[in-house]
């Protein structure tokens, strides 16, 4: 009788490990799966396949940051938080009859997206100028961060 208790507890604490092992190891998953760290905006210019084309293509752009992911060039012009600051920053490029796409990114550094969002907060008092110049350091700040840049 002791015996046929013993075994059931167990039988039940390794079905009951088993299960919990199985369970934390699907929903670990499936937070990691949605959690790409914080949401920005990157204002891109566009992406190209030749290095020489772009180049060429973006010489008038400053500020920019150039990344090569699957073998081509990713040309950014920006890096926000901010909504409004994305309509800023195309409508200076949009004036220049330069089109910009917004893309939305998972960035997993703390520090970066606490920089960027101090530097939001001073480019929403800013003028053109010194918007694109604060963007200028957000862009080298990203690429020192993350050392990506071509």
């Amino acid at each position: 009788m002791i015996r046929k208790i013993v075994l059931t507890i167990i039988i039940s604490c390794v079905l009951g490990s088993v299960t919990g092992i199985l369970l934390h190891n699907k929903f670990s998953d499936d937070v990691f799966a949605f959690s790409e760290g914080y949401q920005l905006y990157f204002l891109r210019e566009g992406v190209y396949s030749n290095k020489e084309i772009m180049e060429e293509n973006t010489k008038k752009l400053d500020p920019k940051l150039v990344l090569k992911e699957d073998g081509k060039y990713y040309v950014y012009v920006g890096i926000t938080s901010n909504e409004k600051i994305v309509e800023k920053i195309k409508k200076i490029y949009s004036d220049m009859d330069i089109d910009i796409y917004k893309k939305e990114k998972g960035v997993d550094d703390e520090n970066f997206v606490s920089n960027v969002k101090q530097f939001d907060s001073m480019i929403l008092s800013s003028d053109k100028d010194e918007m694109l110049s604060i963007e200028e350091v957000v862009l080298s700040n990203y690429e020192e961060v993350f050392g990506t840049g071509v």
